[in-house]
Formats: C-alpha cells, sequence, structure tokens
C-alpha cells in the first residue's frame, strides 16, 4: 500500500475519505453532529478550516494545516492516553477519525474498520485550485443527487459561509477570495468546470 505524505504546518489541504468498500458512515442525523464535534475536538485545534461537506458515505474537507507557533498543545486532544511526543497533523486525524468509528461501532453494534485504511489529502498548490474546491465541496450533494441546489443540504460549509452566525469556519476569507458574499452566491450558482481538477477529487 502505498505510503501517504505527511500534512506539513502551514499547508493546504483538500482531505477525504468514504466508507470502507462503499459503505455509509454516516447512519443516522446523530452521526452526523457526533462527527462535527469530534472534529472540533480533534482538528480545530491543528487546522483551519475553509470548507466541508458530509455525504452518506464519503466527506470533503478544506483545511490550512496551522504552523507549529499557532499551535496550543494544552487544547489537543488524542484518542490514546499516552501524550505524543511529537505533534503531528496526520496522526491528529487518525485520532479523529478512530475515535468516530469507535463511537459508530458502539452506537450500531459493528466491529471492524469503518473507512478505508488511510485518508486522501491533496495538496492545494493555487488560488484557481482552491476556488474551484470550495464549489466542488459544496456541490458535491447536487452532484450526487441528494438535493436540487446546494443551499437545501443541511451538511456542508455552504450555510454557514452565506449566514452571520458564530462559527469557527475561515468565513470572511472564504468571501473574500470570491470578492464579496454576492459574487460567492453568484458564482456558486453557475455550472462550473471542474475538469481541471477531476485527478483530485473523489467519485463514488
Amino acid at each position: 500500500m502505498e505510503a501517504k505524505v505527511p500534512l506539513t504546518h502551514g499547508s493546504y489541504y483538500h482531505i477525504y475519505n468514504r466508507g470502507n468498500n462503499g459503505i455509509d458512515v454516516f447512519l443516522e442525523t446523530e452521526n452526523y453532529y457526533h462527527f462535527l464535534r469530534l472534529y472540533a475536538k480533534y482538528i480545530e485545534p491543528i487546522a483551519e478550516t475553509y470548507a466541508w461537506c458530509l455525504l452518506k458515505n464519503h466527506f470533503h474537507i478544506l483545511v490550512r494545516i496551522k504552523d507549529k507557533s499557532e499551535i496550543i498543545e494544552s487544547e489537543l486532544t488524542y484518542s490514546t492516553t499516552e501524550k505524543p511526543k511529537v505533534i503531528e497533523a496526520s496522526r491528529q486525524f487518525s485520532h479523529f477519525f478512530n475515535s468516530y468509528t469507535q463511537a459508530i461501532n458502539k452506537r450500531h453494534h459493528r466491529t471492524g474498520s469503518l473507512f478505508e485504511k488511510n485518508f486522501e489529502r491533496k495538496l492545494v498548490t493555487s488560488e484557481k485550485y482552491f476556488q474551484q474546491l470550495i464549489f466542488y465541496i459544496h456541490n458535491n450533494p447536487v452532484h450526487h443527487g441528494f438535493v436540487k441546489q446546494m443551499n437545501l443540504y443541511p451538511w456542508s460549509s455552504y450555510e454557514t459561509i452565506v449566514s452571520n452566525k458564530p462559527t469557527m469556519l475561515k468565513r470572511n476569507e472564504v468571501v473574500a477570495l470570491f470578492g464579496d458574499q454576492e459574487n460567492f452566491i453568484y458564482y456558486h450558482n453557475q455550472q462550473q468546470n471542474t475538469n481541471e481538477i477531476n485527478d483530485l477529487i473523489i467519485e463514488i
């Protein structure tokens, strides 16, 4: 199996994974809430979040891994009792996914792997790619036929970005990338060509 490149501090990544053999990873509404609670617990201390979307059998997250100087070690949570000698973002994501898997297995009386073994990570290398990814992530529920309009899907960051409710999401930075909120909405209402990033996205 190909070894995954570790996440590096200060870099932007598209993080995604799907259920093992395509199985659902969100079996009921509470699972979505619990995933987000664990994300806040494990990932927010080490990463800034720009966009996300949770679907029945996979998810997408767009993040910037914080610089070492930005991480407050006392805020970190691990899925093991032993404190790691070195803070690694890749390992922190693994703690997150392990914790979610344990919770789902217990709640739904199942055993074994929930996700495919290693979560995927693609380095974001340009502003254009970054912008296209935000659209792709928010449009995923439309693409897969869950809703006809992305603003109707409850488990993505789209509605948070177009609202004023408190959030840890980097809303201002996302909106600024599109100019303003009006242009953000306009861009998302147009049919965008994501062919350029087809090799950097997941298809179920």
